[in-house]
């Protein structure tokens, strides 16, 4: 029980702390700069949408806003089965830009997005969602790593506004936690995934996408990456979303995780020698997935522990646990919040990691969920 406890503490401890240090001295020692050059090449923006309403006019003025030559841009709006007014909103921009739209039965984003692709005729497709903002200066950036002929994939930095109280900063906090990482991984040689509100890649390398598939934004970019391309991560080219509430980003974390383990069926090079990121991926990717079962584990086995060790691993995996259930009946303003609410949020993103393996019992589609936030379009929330 002693080294079922320890190697289970250990291999939690790696893959929160451990990992994340060890890739920052590596990006230290070996990274690969991005050579960028101003490229004026024909962009495809594809924008996949269900029932975008709420959001429809602010994102098309987003687009339109881009410092990017209009005569470049072809903007393709993929209706997924919407059933409000989002067609309306399009055909209203329609006369102003080069849009098209195209209205899907309800089918899923997978097949909006290979409608969107049999039509892009860009030599860069840039892939973008409904809810978020785009920076002026985004897209441009994005092209301008192209001009690296290693590059295969460039994604953006999603930006979260500032939340409202600490359940949401606590969900911002894990974000900037998780950008760091991915920023790592861009300088030793590429991220195992874009940021799905705002990436791009060549034409020539987007693969159709098979029906269900919940991470669009790594299958795409893994299909570069498999043909050796780089996909890196360009924090220049930034995207602005509003914060969310810790139940949406529960169900969000759900289809995200199962959604690797469908990346894993589609790829599954991915575990082996032709992965020249696999101890990346094991160690951002897979771990995260077992670091649950890494953490019952510990524990099962606290209980097994000699005295008095198992009375101090009882009690402070009991207290850790009774903290993050006490952080959901505390006043917003209680001092004690501030550590109450980051426990409540990694308990809760561990629950989603377990309830992930859902992929393996129903079908893809009951895991899409709408990601709700508080705010309201065009309200502007912290600093941007």
């Amino acid at each position: 029980m002693i080294a079922v406890f320890l190697f289970s503490v250990a291999f939690c401890a790696y893959t929160t702390f451990g990992y994340p240090l060890l890739l920052g001295l590596l990006a230290r020692w070996r990274e690969r700069p991005v050579r960028k050059a101003p490229w004026r090449a024909t962009v495809s923006v594809i924008l996949p949408v269900f029932n975008g309403e709420r959001w429809m006019a602010a994102k098309l003025e987003s687009i339109r806003a881009l410092d990017y030559p209009a005569e470049l841009l072809e903007i393709l709006v993929v209706s997924d089965g919407s059933t409000d007014g989002t067609e309306t909103i399009v055909q209203r921009f329609a006369s102003r830009s080069k849009l098209a739209y195209l209205a899907l039965p309800r089918s899923g984003k997978a097949a909006a997005l290979n409608a969107a692709l049999a039509k892009a005729s860009g030599e860069i497709l840039f892939f973008t969602d409904v809810r978020q903002q785009l920076d002026p200066g985004s897209l441009a950036n994005l092209v301008a790593c192209f001009a690296d002929p290693q590059v295969g994939v460039a994604s953006g930095e999603l930006v979260i506004r500032d939340g409202t109280g600490l359940e949401e900063a606590s969900v911002g906090l894990y974000w900037k936690y998780e950008k760091w990482i991915r920023k790592q991984l861009s300088r030793v040689d590429s991220v195992l995934g874009a940021t799905g509100c705002i990436y791009a890649m060549r034409r020539e390398l987007a693969l159709p996408l098979p029906v269900g598939t919940l991470n669009d934004d790594m299958y795409l970019p893994l299909g570069a990456f498999f043909r050796g391309y780089r996909v890196i991560l360009d924090d220049a080219a930034l995207a602005f979303d509003y914060p969310t509430p810790l139940a949406s980003e529960f169900r969000r974390k759900v289809r995200t995780l199962a959604g690797v383990y469908q990346i894993v069926g589609s790829y599954p090079a991915l575990l082996g020698p032709r992965n020249r990121m696999w101890i990346h991926f094991f160690s951002h990717k897979l771990a995260r997935l077992l670091m649950p079962w890494a953490m019952i584990a510990a524990a099962i086995a606290s209980f097994g522990l000699p005295a008095p060790w198992n009375v101090w691993a009882i009690g402070a995996q009991a207290s850790a646990y009774s903290l993050a259930l006490l952080d959901a009946w505390l006043p917003a303003n209680f001092p004690l919040k501030r550590l109450t609410s980051p426990l409540r949020t990694f308990a809760v993103l561990m629950t989603a990691s377990l309830c992930s393996l859902a992929i393996l019992f129903v079908p893809a589609r009951v895991l899409w969920k709408e990601t709700r936030v508080s705010a309201e379009p065009g309200k502007r929330q912290g600093p941007e």
